[in-house]
């Protein structure tokens, strides 16, 4: 299964993006979408898209989604947790405008795909492909834009 996972749209994305994510089994929306029209476009596209609300959001998404894919628990959430929740093998988060792919002491492993539109500290703008497989390792691929 491949899944495209986006983060921090804030209303607006590259013209090229939707067409790019065609191709994703799912995709993932890790919250600060603004305006729900910012969705149009990729709800159209046919893979199922599933988001979080993030700390920009008025619209009544959900804070948190806990998905069970290949037998592998993911919990998406737009602000990181001070800790992984207990059930959590993959914690997918967006927010801070910065990519990251580490693995806790506990072993979860803590995954943002930067920001499409405004990055931070440095960072350049970023999406990210999450490749699950049952049996076989995550593959978490950042693209900088």
């Amino acid at each position: 299964m491949r899944i495209a996972v986006i983060s921090d749209t804030h209303d607006r994305y590259p013209a090229w993006l939707p067409e790019r994510l065609r191709e994703a089994d799912e995709i993932w929306h890790l919250g600060d979408v603004c305006a729900p029209t910012t969705l149009v476009e990729f709800e159209q596209l046919g893979p199922p898209l599933f988001l979080v609300a993030g700390n920009c959001d008025a619209h009544p998404w959900p804070l948190v989604l806990n998905l069970e894919r290949e037998g592998i628990r993911f919990h998406l959430i737009h602000i990181p947790p001070h800790r992984a929740p207990a059930a959590a093998q993959v914690i997918l988060h967006g927010h801070t405008h910065v990519p990251r792919d580490e693995t806790d002491a506990g072993g979860v492993r803590w995954l943002n795909p930067g920001c499409i539109t405004r990055p931070n500290r440095g960072a350049p703008a970023s999406f990210a492909w999450l490749t699950v497989t049952r049996g076989r390792p995550l593959v978490w691929e950042t693209v900088r834009l």
